[in-house]
């Protein structure tokens, strides 16, 4: 990584870090919760071996980029626009796109709106799937899972963070990366979902301890109240997503998710991504399933990346 380079740039009124190695068409690489640039290092380092010149910001709220405090400046329109910002910064027209958690609902949303800056998409662990029309996704969520999901505990301000305050950056860090709850991330009545989740007693082969004292640093720095922002805009992203409901994603994509990934295992996901209604809205898309869990740009991380030089290597996207 010794070639590697960070530094901040202006964007859609924040100034957001992004870290940067090689030279060649661009691959934006965007991040998770809750995750930083640092994620992708395997990425960074093969894609810019193999000619790619690979940017991974650290995006809106997390790391060493700014923090807004409003959950109203955490909609989809926002995140969308800093990486359109970020393009035109970057001085590309055009970009080879991967998105893994938070990142791959950004990854969707900038196809859907913008598909002339997206030569084609990487969809990490998330499949394209349009909220319903009628209800809003925290009601929703609500009604079906209760109010001990991790998503309907996120909503009110200062709870999530008061609770993550008892424990170390590190001990957070490991709980949600390496999670290990049952099929929902969801406590019981009274329970905080950080204290639901279990502490590993050692860690797995795909990352170390440095890595995750990398991100702990970060985040004592940072705090958890920008990324749980993007959960608190959901009803407000939902309210503004609604010009484009029924729209179809026409970039060619591709979706890698782990056949483990607590993700598509529960709300209907699974049958979602394998039955026709997907492909009816993202009608360009090759589904591959491989051995893994969630954070698969890390755990299977040679594999993955050979998905994605092998999708993008494709002549007609160039």
């Amino acid at each position: 990584m010794s070639d590697l380079r960070q530094r901040r740039v202006r964007t859609n009124g924040i100034w957001m870090n992004i870290a940067e190695k090689g030279r060649g068409p661009l691959v934006l690489l965007i991040h998770g919760f809750p995750q930083l640039w640092f994620s992708w290092n395997y990425q960074i380092n093969q894609l810019a071996r193999h000619g790619y010149r690979v940017v991974a910001p650290d995006m809106r709220g997390y790391g060493d980029t700014d923090s807004p405090s409003d959950p109203a400046s955490y909609t989809t329109l926002h995140l969308v626009g800093d990486l359109i910002g970020l393009l035109d910064e970057l001085g590309e027209e055009r970009a080879f796109v991967v998105g893994h958690d938070w990142g791959a609902q950004v990854a969707w949303y900038l196809c859907l709106f913008r598909p002339d800056r997206v030569k084609a998409v990487v969809s990490l662990g998330l499949a394209f799937r349009p909220p319903s029309p009628t209800e809003k996704p925290v009601q929703k969520m609500t009604r079906l899972y209760g109010q001990g999901y991790f998503i309907c505990q996120f909503q009110e301000p200062g709870r999530a963070e008061k609770a993550f305050a008892r424990y170390d950056c590190f001990t957070v860090m490991k709980r949600f990366l390496l999670v290990g709850a049952p099929d929902l991330l969801s406590a019981p009545p009274d329970v905080e979902i950080i204290d639901f989740l279990n502490t590993p007693a050692s860690l797995p082969a795909w990352i170390t301890e440095e890595e995750l004292q990398f991100s702990a640093t970060k985040f004592r720095k940072s705090g958890f109240t920008g990324p749980l922002n993007y959960f608190r805009a959901m009803d407000k992203s939902w309210e503004l997503l609604a010009p484009w409901r029924g729209a179809k994603i026409k970039v060619p994509a591709k979706v890698i998710i782990g056949d483990k990934d607590i993700g598509f295992n529960t709300l209907g996901m699974k049958e979602y991504v394998e039955g026709g209604e997907f492909k009816a809205l993202v009608p360009n898309v090759e589904v591959v399933i491989i051995d893994g869990h969630h954070y698969i740009q890390q755990e299977k991380a040679e594999e993955v990346t050979h998905e994605i030089l092998s999708f993008f290597s494709n002549p007609h996207f160039m």
